[in-house]
């Protein structure tokens, strides 16, 4: 009885619809864009910043001429990688979840997945989406740890929880794969809400053709509620 309760309660957890883990802007407040040429990141503060208010302040900046500094946090703006890694290093220092995931991203794109599993598990256990994402990949394809599927989805649940649209998507996918249509369409309508655009043409496709949901169908009115939240 026990077991049974906790899945209904993940269910539960897993199907609301959470805030896209991007956030909003700290400057605007508007929601960042899942487009990562949009915003960004700054290393002095850890924090995702919108370019048009990237932009904007450095116009103030230009105008006033005033030294280019961070947005949000005003320290100086790195002016080389040098100072850059520099400022990460002291986010990382003080466990700065968002460091180190960048840190554990960056021995990963290099290829040195041993050395970027305990950054990123560490910045997971610290509540980062990111880093869940990335684990999700590690686990399931056994770099830098040993292969275990069952990790692998816990992780990529965690992230599809934390709001991480791809997360979403791949784990709506895999549900399809294994025939549980209305879970798949369900985890497709969450992605949708927080703007994936490969999962709202999956929807479309699915109420084209009627296939999908619990009666064979995505209904008519959760593609339609869908597709204006993602249109949003």
């Amino acid at each position: 009885m026990c077991k049974e309760r906790a899945v209904v309660l993940r269910d539960e957890n897993l199907f609301r619809l959470p805030e896209s883990s991007r956030g909003d802007c700290p400057i605007c407040c508007l929601p960042i864009s899942l487009d990562n040429l949009k915003s960004t990141l700054q290393t002095c503060c850890s924090k995702l910043i919108c370019n048009g208010c990237v932009y904007a302040n450095m116009l103030r900046e230009r105008g006033n001429n005033l030294k280019h500094r961070c947005p949000f946090c005003r320290h100086p703006m790195p002016k080389t990688k040098k100072e850059n890694r520099k400022n990460r290093k002291k986010r990382v220092a003080v466990k700065d979840p968002v460091a180190l995931r960048e840190l554990g991203g960056e021995h990963y794109d290099k290829g040195d997945y041993s050395g970027a599993f305990p950054y990123l598990t560490e910045a997971a256990a610290f509540g980062d989406m990111y880093a869940h994402y990335s684990l999700s990949v590690m686990y399931g394809e056994g770099k830098g740890v040993e292969k275990d599927d069952e990790m692998a989805w816990y992780h990529l649940e965690e992230a599809a929880i934390g709001g991480h649209h791809l997360a979403r998507y791949n784990l709506a996918v895999r549900e399809r794969e294994n025939g549980r249509f209305d879970r798949a369409v369900k985890h497709f309508i969450i992605a949708a809400n927080l703007g994936d655009d490969a999962s709202i043409k999956q929807l479309r496709i699915g109420y084209i053709f009627s296939l999908g949901y619990t009666d064979g169908k995505v209904r008519k009115e959760d593609f339609a509620s869908a597709l204006r939240a993602h249109q949003a």
